[in-house]
């Protein structure tokens, strides 16, 4: 039987766009209590509005770099009372940044995508699951990707940080054992969202090209997913979600009509 969501808490990393920005969609309709979290603080309470006016549903803005260890503790030690208690847990802070060869990639870009890939998972993640394991209730779920099975040309530092988030969720699952809490990594492939912008620093053309010929998955397809491993009976983990479009059976092997 389905877990209700109903007046759960659900915090949400990189809440403001693409997947996070579906995911509070999907859970707000599923009537539970959303604090998003991203740097975009225009886009979070823009985001907050429209899940009040179409599910009056209530948000906390979380504005927050997740980079920024002292301000992640800080953020989630000074949540206000009636919000402190987060019953699920969505790591969707991340990105990557450019395919340059790993010997020629600035530091700049690998620093951010493992700062944020990695370390900021880590820096969330000890901030709220102690809070879990003492209410004996609580589900982790972490972003991950098909890279972390597939290193292609020029990603491999992308593909290193999601290795890691394959990894660390697996090693949280092994050290929550004997307690009630549920680790789940999602691991998407192609997903149409603003992750090529990003990684090409907002060259829309070069983006667009990453999905040219091919039906790519939608932020609410992986929602979805998402809301589903949260809504499963309490004795059932969904330890991992490996999904791909139909036109991609790898990180490189990808169907183009008409190429």
């Amino acid at each position: 039987m389905a877990i209700a969501l109903e007046n759960q808490t659900i915090l949400i990393t990189g809440a403001s766009s693409g997947i996070g920005a579906a995911c509070a969609r999907f859970f707000a309709e599923a009537g539970a209590r959303l604090i998003l979290s991203a740097r975009r603080k225009d886009k979070l309470q823009a985001l907050a509005d429209e899940l009040s006016k179409t599910y009056e549903a209530k948000s906390l803005l979380l504005p927050l770099d997740v980079q920024q260890s002292d301000a992640v503790t800080s953020a989630i030690d000074t949540l206000p009372a009636d919000w402190q208690k987060i019953d699920v847990l969505i790591n969707n802070a991340g990105l990557s940044r450019g395919l340059d060869k790993q010997y020629e990639v600035s530091l700049q870009d690998c620093e951010e995508m493992i700062d944020t890939n990695i370390k900021g998972l880590l820096y969330v993640t000890r901030a709220v699951v102690p809070g879990m394991v003492e209410r004996g209730q609580g589900h982790v779920i972490n972003i991950g990707s098909i890279a972390a099975h597939y290193t292609y040309p020029g990603g491999s530092i992308y593909c290193a940080t999601k290795a890691a988030v394959k990894v660390l969720s697996e090693g949280l699952k092994m050290d929550l054992l004997g307690t009630p809490i549920r680790v789940t990594n999602i691991e998407p492939g192609f997903v149409e969202t603003e992750f090529s912008d990003v990684r090409f620093r907002g060259d829309t053309d070069r983006a667009k090209s990453v999905y040219k010929g091919m039906t790519a998955l939608t932020a609410e397809d992986i929602a979805e997913l998402i809301l589903f491993a949260a809504t499963r009976p309490l004795h059932v983990n969904i330890s991992e979600l490996y999904v791909v479009p139909t036109d991609q059976s790898s990180s490189t092997l990808i169907y183009r009509r008409g190429s």
